[in-house]
């Protein structure tokens, strides 16, 4: 989709879990705004896939692709030092990365549920840790002059758990109030950080989901708007967050789940 507003010209943007769905709409849109996006995710074929698909529709490749996993600091550093010696400098993180399995708590073993806290909260952490830190010290450089934000993707389960994923709505609980803690750390070098907590999406997440269409019609109603959401609706609120039209707003999550709170 084609955008007369260009908010992320000259901005350098990371997209941790780019390779597909949220991720890779949210890519595709600040590319499209004018960003050099820097595609992030564990699976190198599915992040040369989307860096194709957004490089395609441009005359100079907006997109390009630094395979990592976001749950291992060593991953991350060595991702910081690509963009140090590349570019110097980056404006942008969108820490998308994510995943979950479907289990009772009771009968769930605790390999499971370090798991998906891992890829979805310490990657987080680990990503404010050595990501947010570097871009700590180019604001500092440039004295918060330019536009530097953090979005964390959360989710609907972070605010009312979702059934058989206890530890899915635990991590995205944390990833909510983990924000509201980097917002803080981060006020002081002029880095915004927020949160976006999408609800029922088209992804590769809720396929399996989505294909029931007792599922689906259970969506549709109890939700406000009555249908499922499409990632690149995620992707406008994501985009929306991160430019410098959220100028002031900082430490907080937009829930974005089509009034399904509301029913």
């Amino acid at each position: 989709m084609s955008r007369e507003v260009n908010r992320f010209a000259d901005c350098v943007a990371v997209v941790t879990g780019a390779g597909s769905g949220i991720g890779k709409a949210a890519a595709e849109r600040l590319a499209n705004e004018g960003a050099k996006v820097i595609l992030v995710g564990r699976t190198k074929s599915k992040l040369e896939q989307a860096a194709r698909e957004i490089n395609d529709t441009k005359k100079i490749p907006a997109a390009e692709i630094f395979p990592a996993d976001v749950t291992d600091e060593e991953d991350l550093a060595e991702l910081t030092q690509y963009i140090e010696e590349q570019y110097g400098d980056f404006h942008i993180l969108i820490n998308n990365a994510g995943g979950s399995s479907n289990g009772k708590l009771l009968e769930m073993d605790a390999a499971e549920w370090d798991q998906i806290q891992s890829v979805n909260l310490k990657s987080v952490f680990l990503s404010a840790k050595v990501l947010g830190g570097f871009m700590a010290k180019g604001a500092a450089r440039t004295r918060g002059d330019d536009n530097r934000a953090i979005v964390n993707v959360a989710s609907l389960s972070g605010h009312q758990a979702g059934a058989h994923i206890p530890h899915y709505s635990a991590a995205k609980a944390g990833v909510i109030n983990l924000t509201k803690s980097l917002a803080l750390e981060f006020a002081q070098y002029g880095i915004r950080v927020n949160s976006v907590s999408p609800g029922f999406i088209e992804t590769p997440l809720t396929e399996q989901g989505l294909q029931n269409d007792k599922f689906v019609k259970a969506i549709e109603r109890n939700t406000a708007l009555q249908r499922v959401g499409k990632a690149e609706e995620i992707a406008n609120i994501i985009a929306f967050v991160a430019s410098g039209e959220a100028s002031y707003m900082t430490g907080s999550d937009v829930l974005v789940d089509g009034g399904w709170l509301i029913k």
